[in-house]
């Protein structure tokens, strides 16, 4: 009887610490994506270079999910979260006049190339600075 409990107490606690690391897991992942997302954009602001706004979205996206799961999240948050709240700027200062909505769907469409894996240098414009 005691060996079952002993069993049983093991098999319980691998589960707990189980989920309990990969929950850690998770969020060092979600961390340091969110930090990949924030050098794309710092990145892009240094370079203030012509068309390139979609390779740094790509960039970061692809960066972030390289990350796992956690990066993947954070990269989908992060992109939805930056697209939306420019979506309500423009609503603001265009009135509801659809400005900015082809662009936004071109970033999401750069931010979800580099999620799914996918080379972020298909967006990268001739001339960039190698830095980045």
């Amino acid at each position: 009887m005691s060996t079952m409990k002993l069993f049983t107490g093991l098999i319980l606690c691998s589960l707990v610490l189980g989920v309990h690391s990969r929950w850690f897991s998770f969020l060092g992942e979600a961390y340091e994506g969110a930090k990949d997302m924030w050098r794309a954009y710092s990145d892009m602001k240094e370079a203030r270079y012509i068309n390139s706004d979609k390779y740094f979205h790509a960039r970061g996206n692809y960066d972030a999910a390289q990350r796992g799961p956690g990066g993947v999240w954070a990269a989908e948050v992060i992109s939805d979260a930056r697209e939306n709240l420019q979506r309500v700027t423009d609503l603001f200062r265009h009135g509801d006049s659809g400005h900015g909505v082809e662009d936004s769907k071109a970033d999401q469409f750069a931010n979800e190339w580099g999620r799914s894996g996918k080379d972020p240098n298909y967006f990268r414009p001739a001339g960039l600075p190698d830095q980045y």
